[in-house]
């Protein structure tokens, strides 16, 4: 079966959310004078990004709303009972910070440019569609993509292959006509697989997930290796070293 389109992934697949946050919230706590109360920036750092990936957990597991998990990692970050009011305040001065750093990975352009004739394009983002569509439009390539789904809209969370087949139905697509590219290797490639779609892991750096590689998806450290996995008629990219 022909692979007639691309559904993405957003944040660490073609936004570089990672090095985003860390400048941001590096920048925000630098000016809220928190910095200080650590050993270290890079302490104060490891520790928003455990309580980010556990209450965004939370928020998957259908346990909170997206706002809900925002509020709360501010009120468990600094161990103060916050409301909601304050807790908003107080994330959105570190969007400020957060927002100056956006950026798309080098080689999302130029895959979607090669792609641009031969594959259709949309979104799958355990995010929000609030936040994920302005992120594409303020990176500029938001009118690259048909459609634009997230996990707080669907109520549904990747990895469950509903999410992924509500992708498919909004290209009107079967999921054998559709691929899957996403940075982790359970929520977005083994996720992708099991639901029928042709899963793409986008590992940039290269082993450093924690878990075996998933059986199915094809492994991949730069996106110029994706138009040869989906059969694009294009001479960009190479063939993946990975399978």
């Amino acid at each position: 079966m022909t692979i007639r389109a691309v559904i993405w992934d957003v944040d660490d697949t073609l936004f570089d959310y990672t090095t985003a946050d860390r400048t941001g919230m590096h920048g925000h706590l630098a000016a809220e004078g928190l910095l200080d109360a650590y050993e270290s920036a890079e302490q104060a750092l490891a520790h928003w990004r455990e309580i980010t990936d556990q209450q965004w957990a939370r928020f998957s597991a259908g346990e909170t709303d997206f706002e809900g998990q925002r509020r709360d990692r501010v009120r468990v970050f600094l161990g103060e009972r916050l409301t909601d009011a304050e807790a908003d305040a107080w994330f959105q001065r570190y969007l400020t910070h957060y927002e100056a750093a956006w950026t798309l990975f080098p080689d999302v352009l130029p895959v979607l440019d090669a792609l641009a004739g031969s594959h259709r394009h949309g979104v799958l983002s355990n995010s929000s569609l609030t936040v994920q569509d302005r992120k594409l439009r303020v990176l500029g390539v938001r009118d690259r993509f048909e459609a634009v789904l997230c996990a707080a809209e669907l109520g549904v969370s990747k990895p469950d292959a509903q999410a992924f087949h509500a992708a498919c139905e909004a290209l009107e697509l079967a999921p054998r006509q559709v691929a899957y590219v996403g940075d982790h290797p359970e929520i977005d490639g083994r996720g992708a697989a099991d639901a029928g779609l042709l899963s793409v892991w986008l590992d940039r750096e290269g082993g450093r997930a924690v878990v075996d590689p998933p059986v199915g998806p094809h492994r991949i450290a730069s996106l110029a290796e994706l138009p040869a996995i989906v059969g694009a008629d294009t001479r960009f990219g190479a063939p993946s070293t990975f399978r």
